[in-house]
């Protein structure tokens, strides 16, 4: 295990700039997720991690080691990639057993190594198949071995569940998450999929446009958001948000004007907005109740049964589409009219 410390780290291409000024701390045997949109640089940040991209400034420590000038299989990372990336010749003993050939290690030691990891993975009826033998999930675990195999300080996963279905997906997400608890290794993860990032992550890293938004634990950033992005990246189906003005009565209180909204005794903690100026009001579709006499009014659009929840997109009167999310069955058709409250301690200004 190892700590990974990111110092003022930053990355160009040319006159482009892709990462700006991270500074980042993670721990020994922490699960982190870099977490974003596409294009917002987390798979970037990875490969400079790694070794695989060059920085344009900063430091990056790995076991407290600076690792700026060292290659990639001198930096004591093992990475799994979106593309399984197996040798189709080989059998998946020898694809796993690759990179200690190279390095010269005896053959007991390398059949122990590897014999050992598919144990963990629950893949030694396999060791004897080649890739084209395989399902994806197969593979996968595969090159999840061939990582294992090397005793690296840190693990780097660069959007490994991409090319699974759903199903697959989520056995291969479990088995992610029990493999880190069983080695207690430095991991961190990338992936654009946010209940991939809620689900696995110690820690979450939310960036866009290669800067850092917010780093914490997933619930943290679920219920405190620092700012608009964050609260609306995190969530399905996505938070709500109101245009408005705000008038405060106090330093801690006043009321919000806007979209369909006439809100009084609204707590005014989460911003530092003074009368009258514009304000974006957030509420998620989960903390919004059906009720006749609600503050808010909107036509439905689509209803959406999922089994397990039942979704309404619905539009107010001023054109403001949001949704609303329910557990229970709702007998509500496309085109009627819906009211709801909400509790203002769960609505967000920014």
């Amino acid at each position: 295990m190892a700590r990974v410390s990111l110092k003022g780290v930053n990355k160009s291409f040319g006159k482009v700039e892709v990462i700006r000024d991270v500074d980042l701390e993670i721990n020994d045997g922490e699960f982190v997720v870099f977490v974003g949109p596409s294009g917002c640089g987390k798979s970037t940040l990875l490969r400079l991690i790694s070794g695989l991209e060059n920085l344009s400034s900063g430091e990056i420590y790995i076991a407290d080691r600076p690792v700026m000038d060292l290659p990639p299989s001198k930096r004591g990372i093992a990475m799994v990639f979106q593309s399984y990336a197996l040798y189709p010749h080989m059998t998946v003993f020898h694809n796993m057993a690759f990179s200690l050939d190279l390095e010269g290690k005896n053959k007991k030691e390398i059949r122990e190594r590897v014999e050992a990891a598919a144990k963990i993975l629950q893949m030694e009826h396999l060791l004897d198949r080649r890739p084209a033998a395989l399902s994806g999930g197969q593979r996968q675990r595969v090159a999840i071995g061939r990582a294992i195999v090397r005793n690296p300080d840190v693990f780097l996963f660069d959007e490994p569940l991409s090319n699974l279905d759903a199903a697959l997906r989520h056995d291969t997400r479990v088995e992610i998450a029990k493999l880190h608890r069983q080695l207690e290794a430095t991991t961190i993860y990338v992936t654009h999929d946010q209940v991939e990032a809620m689900t696995l992550a110690d820690k979450i890293v939310v960036l866009k446009d290669g800067e850092v938004m917010q780093v914490g634990a997933p619930m943290e950033l679920f219920h405190h958001p620092a700012n608009e992005f964050v609260a609306g990246f995190l969530g399905s189906p996505k938070m709500n948000f109101f245009d408005g003005v705000l008038s405060a009565a106090d330093a801690s209180q006043g009321s919000f004007r806007g979209e369909g909204l006439e809100l009084d005794d609204v707590r005014l903690v989460s911003t530092n907005k003074v009368n009258g100026e514009q304000i974006r009001l957030g509420i998620r579709p989960q903390h919004m109740v059906l009720d006749p006499a609600g503050q808010l009014t909107g036509t439905v659009t689509l209803v959406e049964q999922l089994g397990t929840e039942s979704v309404l997109e619905l539009i107010t009167d001023n054109n403001t589409p949001f949704r609303f999310a329910t557990p229970d069955m709702v007998d509500i058709k496309v085109g009627q009219q819906a009211s709801f409250s909400f509790n203002l301690q769960s609505a967000h200004l920014f």
